[in-house]
C-alpha cells in the first residue's frame, strides 16, 4: 500500500520537520538565483531594482522569467531526493508508487486525458467568443517557451507532487495513523500556498475553492490508485499545456503562449465547474479504467 510505505517506527515526525526545512531551504537557494540575476542586471544597466512582486515578475522577458522561476525547482527536487534517501532511508520509488516500478502508462494516460480536455475546452471558448482572446503566437518566442516549458515544467510539477502527495502524505500518515488526515492536510496546505498568487487578488478568495479542490482531487487519485502516477501526469499537463496555450495579464506567470485571455475573470463557473463536475468525472473515468473499489477504506481508513 502506497501511503503505508512511509509509516515506519524509525520515521519519527521530527524527521519530516527536518526534511521539510531542508526542502524549504533548497527552494530559497533556487530563488536566490532569480534575485541575483535581477540585482546584477539592475546594477549593470543602472535600472531601479523592482520592489513589488509584479515588478519582479515583469522585469525580464517572460521566457527568461519562466526559466529562472522554474529552475529553482531543480534545487528543490534534488533536496526532496536527498531528504528521502538520507534522512528517511527510503527509495524514491517508495514515495512515488506502491508498484514494483513507476507505471509510465498511467502517467501518459493522465497527461493525455487532461491535455486533450484543456485544448478542446480552450478552443471551444475561443470559437464561441473570440473577443475574449488575442492570437498571441510569435514563432521564435513560442519556440523558446516550448523548450523551456517541456524541459522544466515537468520538474516543477513533479516536485510539488513529490512534496505533497508523496513525502508529506506519508509524513502525516506517520503522525495520524489514518488516511483522511494526510489527505485533508496536504490538500489544505497545497491550496493555501496559492493564496498569494495574483489570481486571488484579481478574482477574490473564492478561487481558493479551486486550488484546495485540486489538492483534494490529486490526493484522492493518489490514494485510490496506490501511487502518484496519475497525479504526476495530470499536474504536468495542467501546467505545461496551460503555459503553451493561453496566458493572461493577471496570472502568476505570463508566457509567449498561443492565445492571450483578455476577458474579465469572475468567480463563477470557472471556479466551481472543475471542482464539482470535471474532477468527479475524471474520478469516474479513472475508477472504471483502473478498477478502483473500497473507497471508504482507501480514503479514510486506519493504518
Amino acid at each position: 500500500m502506497f501511503i503505508e510505505q512511509g509509516v515506519r517506527p524509525e520515521n519519527h515526525f521530527w524527521k519530516y520537520i527536518l526534511g521539510s526545512l531542508a526542502i524549504i531551504f533548497a527552494s530559497f537557494v533556487g530563488q536566490i538565483i532569480f534575485a541575483a540575476a535581477i540585482l546584477y542586471d539592475s546594477f549593470s544597466s543602472k535600472k531601479l531594482y523592482p520592489t513589488t512582486n509584479d515588478a519582479v515578475m515583469s522585469y525580464f522577458d517572460s521566457n527568461l522569467t519562466l526559466l529562472l522561476v522554474l529552475f529553482s525547482f531543480v534545487f528543490t527536487m534534488i533536496a526532496v531526493y536527498g531528504v528521502v534517501r538520507l534522512i528517511h532511508k527510503q527509495t524514491i520509488l517508495s514515495v512515488t508508487t506502491s508498484r514494483n516500478k513507476v507505471d509510465w502508462k498511467r502517467i501518459i494516460f493522465s497527461f493525455c486525458l487532461w491535455s486533450a480536455f484543456t485544448i478542446i475546452t480552450t478552443l471551444l471558448s475561443y470559437f464561441y467568443d473570440p473577443t475574449n482572446f488575442i492570437f498571441n503566437f510569435k514563432p521564435i518566442p513560442f519556440a523558446i517557451l516550448a523548450v523551456i516549458a517541456i524541459l522544466l515544467v515537468p520538474i516543477q510539477t513533479s516536485c510539488e507532487e513529490y512534496i505533497f502527495r508523496g513525502y508529506l502524505m506519508q509524513g502525516f500518515a506517520n503522525l495520524a495513523k489514518n488516511k483522511w488526515f494526510p489527505l485533508l492536510l496536504t490538500s489544505l496546505i497545497f491550496g493555501s500556498l496559492h493564496y498569494f498568487n495574483p489570481e486571488v487578488a484579481k478574482v477574490g478568495p473564492i478561487i481558493m475553492v479551486y486550488y484546495i479542490g485540486t489538492g483534494f482531487f490529486l490526493g484522492i487519485i493518489t490514494l485510490m490508485d496506490e501511487g502518484m502516477e496519475l497525479a504526476l501526469g495530470f499536474h504536468a499537463a495542467n501546467n505545461l499545456i496551460g503555459a503553451l496555450l493561453v496566458t493572461a495579464d493577471w496570472t502568476a506567470l505570463q508566457t509567449h503562449s498561443i492565445f492571450k485571455d483578455i476577458s474579465e475573470p469572475s468567480a463563477g463557473y470557472e471556479v466551481f465547474f472543475p471542482v464539482l463536475v470535471i474532477f468527479p468525472l475524471l474520478l469516474f473515468i479513472f475508477s472504471k479504467k483502473y478498477n478502483w473499489n473500497n473507497w471508504k477504506e482507501k480514503l479514510t481508513g486506519k493504518i
